[in-house]
């Protein structure tokens, strides 16, 4: 088991005083987080690695995951779409169901806490089921350009909780409700960041049957068009007419996106026959494998069109690797553009980038250490950890005159 108390000497100091100071103010309330996965994700990964963290605090933390069928997943994958941007069809049956099912869940679930937590919109009509307590809409997607007709769904249940939580400041929507900023982390304890021997990349280089001979391109996200992964394919294909290497995509499919394997296929009939493109579908909780596939890599991209915050772009940056990605959604938040990585806006961009780190190896190992000491200092999980207990404490306190911690 992880303890705070481990962090010591890789967290920033003071972080991990405020923690215990607001654990302590909290430590006989109850809080529940309600999201649709357990696995596949950033949203799961995050609570996996900071609930037990919290637990450990002496808080009293609970996990409660909605059930769905493939319609239902199918309707909140289209919801997730058109928050983004993405028109897409919606009829009154849909909306219907996807309210359905929450009140379903909503009857079988223990609602009952302090602080309720949801996440994300498949859950988010929940709050008409509210009992008591404080309830919180956190929300990580992009959601600063929606469908208006979609955001006006969302926001009828979303306007109801008593505050939203958003990863960056320009994804938000204006709410007639508390607004905050919490922008997502990694454990640098888990599996997935932890440092590897040679011994252990080596093996997972094996057994996927890649050869370390030449550079190795490696772009980590579930499969989904908003990944842009054919983009990949073609930046890297633009790379090959002067720089021999080869090209990873690797990602797990999450339970709550049933578009996962139609994506796969289409990127795998795109790669078509070229020995140099390994495309990995990797099965849930391989946080290792990972770990050594960011660990092998020469360069990390994350080519999004579309992105929430991109933890995949956070990970590569603590193994100190220099990272290229889109300039879309939390990417920004997290590359200093020429100092803590790269932004493109195209595939050509992306194509210039690689060819400017693998011809400079001095300029790219610069890059790296600058992006993991910008990841201590900002993003990782206690400091997350911190700004929840603020918020949670904040929340619980509003009103109050004086808020002594």
């Amino acid at each position: 088991m992880i303890r705070l108390q481990d962090y010591t000497g890789i967290s920033p100091k003071t972080d991990l005083q405020l923690i215990y100071r607001l654990s302590a103010r909290l430590s006989r309330k109850r809080f529940l987080h309600i999201n649709s996965t357990k696995s596949g994700g950033g949203v799961a990964e995050i609570l996996n690695r900071m609930i037990p963290l919290l637990d450990g605090l002496g808080l009293v933390v609970r996990w409660e995951v909605i059930e769905g069928d493939q319609r239902f997943f199918t309707i909140t994958k289209k919801i997730h779409n058109s928050l983004q941007g993405l028109q897409e069809e919606f009829t009154d049956d849909m909306w219907a169901y996807h309210y359905a099912v929450n009140e379903k869940n909503a009857k079988t679930l223990d609602l009952n806490a302090d602080v309720i937590f949801v996440h994300d919109p498949q859950p988010v009509p929940l709050i008409r089921f509210r009992h008591s307590g404080l309830w919180i809409w956190r929300c990580h997607i992009d959601v600063s350009n929606p469908v208006e007709n979609v955001w006006e769904r969302v926001s009828a249940y979303a306007g109801k909780y008593d505050a939203a939580i958003f990863s960056v400041a320009k994804f938000a929507k204006q709410m007639s409700i508390d607004e905050f900023i919490i922008t997502p982390t990694i454990d640098p304890l888990s599996e997935k960041n932890k440092d590897l021997t040679e011994t252990e990349i080596t093996e997972v280089a094996d057994r996927f049957r890649i050869p370390r001979d030449k550079p190795i391109l490696l772009q980590v996200s579930r499969f989904d068009r908003f990944k842009d992964p054919n983009g990949v394919v073609r930046a890297y294909r633009m790379v090959k007419k002067y720089n021999d290497c080869r090209l990873v995509l690797a990602g797990s499919s999450a339970t709550d996106d049933p578009e996962g394997d139609a994506v796969i296929r289409e990127v795998k009939e795109f790669a078509g026959n070229d020995p140099d493109i390994h495309t990995l579908l990797l099965p849930a909780f391989s946080d290792k494998d990972i770990n050594a596939l960011q660990r092998m890599a020469t360069v990390v991209l994350q080519k999004s069109l579309k992105e929430g915050f991109g933890l995949t772009v956070t990970e590569a940056m603590w193994k100190g690797k220099p990272v290229i990605g889109g300039n879309v959604g939390g990417i920004p938040a997290q590359i200093i553009n020429g100092v803590t990585g790269f932004l493109v806006n195209s595939e050509e961009g992306a194509a210039f980038r690689i060819r400017q780190v693998l011809n400079d190896p001095d300029m790219a190992k610069g890059v790296g250490e600058n992006a993991k000491q910008y990841v201590r200092n900002h993003f990782l999980i206690t400091r997350q950890i911190r700004d929840y207990l603020f918020v949670w404490y904040a929340m619980l306190n509003k009103g109050s005159t004086v808020m002594e911690l």
